[in-house]
């Protein structure tokens, strides 16, 4: 069987003939996990110029340089709804970040709420989670990373022209077959513990949002926030 091409993700521009240093975590990798060698070939990405193949020229433990050849994808929008989320506990919340990069998020958001688990994020840690997963997926840009914000400050930083889905506990919202996808949406998951009763009334209120029902069943917050964002994919035609 053969292997599936190496992807790395890149910071610097990606141009023919364009000679680029990896970061020692990059050529560990390289050199100390997959076991490749000069002369072996791999795919970058950096979220503007599309995906590259490359030669690997040199290899050590810490260093690996690169050599950019030819064109194989060149850069496409890749929209996609936007998934603000409570902070679950840390290992939950890694499986949820990956998962949604593979579903194609275009944003990722930590929502503070009065029942959140978690204290904080660490924007580092979603960062390589996010940059892995779509190493993975074969995507060639990377969710937005947006800092968190706490659920009462919500409506001041949302632009109104973008739906907002609210993720339904009482499975009475509307259908996610019944609404309208022609736009991407932000998808709001609520906490382990639920939304608290003010913060309810507070979401009420906001006129850009929709109360979504994910089924008949109560699902934990990762499996939700997987569900939306499938369901979305399914409906939208995302190809």
């Amino acid at each position: 069987m053969a292997r599936t091409p190496t992807r790395l993700y890149v910071t610097d521009d990606l141009t023919a003939g364009q000679s680029i240093s990896l970061p020692p975590s990059q050529a560990h990798y390289l050199h100390g996990v997959l076991r490749l060698s000069p002369g072996d070939s791999l795919h970058l990405f950096n979220g503007r110029e599309g995906e590259w193949l490359a030669e690997l020229r040199d290899m050590s433990k810490k260093q690996a340089r690169l050599e950019v050849t030819t064109q194989t994808r060149p850069q496409m929008p890749e929209p996609g709804p936007w998934l603000l989320f409570a902070p679950l506990k840390k290992d939950r919340t890694d499986f949820l970040v990956e998962k949604a990069t593979e579903l194609g998020a275009a944003a990722l958001w930590p929502v503070f709420t009065r029942h959140t688990v978690a204290a904080r994020v660490n924007q580092e840690r979603l960062r390589a989670q996010v940059i892995e997963a779509a190493e993975q997926c074969g995507r060639l840009t990377l969710p937005e990373l947006i800092p968190p914000l706490t659920l009462n400050n919500l409506e001041r930083a949302w632009d109104p022209a973008r739906p907002l889905w609210i993720a339904d506990e009482s499975r009475t919202g509307t259908p996610l077959k019944d609404l309208d996808v022609s736009a991407a949406p932000g998808i709001l998951i609520g906490p382990e513990g639920g939304f608290a009763e003010a913060e309810l009334d507070l979401l009420r209120r906001l006129p850009f949002a929709v109360r979504v029902s994910l089924g008949p069943r109560l699902l934990r917050a990762e499996t939700a926030a997987l569900a939306a964002l499938a369901g979305w994919q399914a409906l939208a035609d995302d190809q």
